[in-house]
């Protein structure tokens, strides 16, 4: 039966600052609809309680597109999968109370994911001429919140090498772009100015950590104390230098996890590298990836633009597959902040 009908999934995403519903029949993306929050950029950062808010007046009329969209009526959805975690508690109790009353209403299954395998699953979704990496492979999550190298053995089966030890990598993004006074989300700004800098120009230095950890914390500092002291001495410091610290801090940064996959590459022999999460749109790292291919001999996957950032279609992925083997959430489930692969 499963085989030879096709699975509708309408997937639900709300672990953050971005409300997003996706159709999918079967691996394939019918619609992926995301609605995104502008009132953080007045505060320099997402703010739980008023993307919590959002999320409740954006849920529905999301949902809603996503089935015009793909033009499916909800009587024909197979199941709905949503994000349980990890994320802000406020943010996911209104993707997860939705879903959950949602299903029970249409008496479908309920599917629970993990955002972050949903990050690295989201290679898996069938895209036209795109290929697929082969188990095993290392992937490297980057993002607001998550900085990991996960070793990747089936679908369901992952184990976390690395993890930063304090700082995310795109925070470090972020707040870099908070001290040179660049809006909020500055990430994107950064690597925005960085492709018209010289990479070389400013030297920062790289945090020492054992393993296949991170930390990203000493290189904030660093980059602070860097700022402060060149603007003492040249108030227009920034101004005149903004492409060049844009194009120096991402090269410090990209060399870094660059580094840390090179070492995750040899310690396990494996030279399959799939990368997800917001930051693997930063045109730095998705270039010093592609270049790795020839210099260690590593076949790299990154995803569309489209699945990098907080979406439903990576969510609706995990959710076919879980369909496929029958794993089910019971109507019981509650989100969770912290959850781990």
């Amino acid at each position: 039966m499963i085989d030879s009908e096709p699975i509708y999934i309408l997937a639900i995403e709300s672990s953050c600052d971005d409300t997003s519903a996706a159709i999918l029949c079967n691996d394939k993306v019918l619609s992926n609809v995301v609605a995104t929050q502008k009132i953080h950029e007045e505060y320099g950062g997402v703010v739980p309680e008023l993307a919590s808010r959002a999320h409740q007046q954006n849920i529905v009329p999301v949902v809603h597109r996503a089935l015009t969209r793909a033009n499916i009526d909800k009587k024909q959805l197979s199941a709905i999968a949503f994000t349980r975690g990890p994320g802000l508690m406020g943010s996911l109790l209104v993707g997860t109370s939705f879903s959950k009353s949602l299903a029970l209403g249409l008496n479908i299954p309920l599917i629970e994911v993990n955002h972050m395998q949903a990050h690295i699953l989201a290679h898996f979704i069938n895209e036209e001429n795109a290929e697929i990496p082969q188990f095993p492979f290392l992937a490297m999550t980057i993002s607001g919140g998550h900085t990991q190298i996960v070793l990747v053995k089936d679908y369901f089966n992952m184990e976390i090498l690395g993890e930063t030890l304090d700082d995310a990598v795109g925070e470090a993004f972020d707040k870099s772009a908070k001290l040179l006074g660049l809006p909020y989300p500055g990430g994107p700004l950064v690597d925005k100015y960085a492709q018209l800098g010289d990479p070389r120009k400013f030297k920062f230095p790289k945090p020492k950590v054992d393993g296949l950890n991170f930390s990203f914390s000493g290189l904030k500092t660093s980059i602070l104390y860097f700022i402060q002291k060149e603007v003492k001495n040249n108030p227009n410091f920034i101004t005149e230098n903004l492409n060049d610290i844009c194009a120096s801090i991402q090269f410090t940064i990209v060399e870094i996890l660059i580094g840390k996959l090179k070492k995750a590459a040899k310690q396990t022999g494996i030279k399959t590298i799939a990368i997800g999460g917001g930051v693997s749109a930063n045109s730095g790292i998705r270039r010093a990836l592609k270049s790795s291919e020839k210099d260690y001999g590593w076949n790299t996957f990154i995803p569309k633009f489209e699945y990098c950032t907080d979406n439903a279609a990576m969510i609706g992925i995990v959710g076919y597959l879980k369909y496929k083997d029958g794993v089910f959430a019971e109507p019981s489930i509650l989100a969770k902040a912290r959850y781990s692969i």
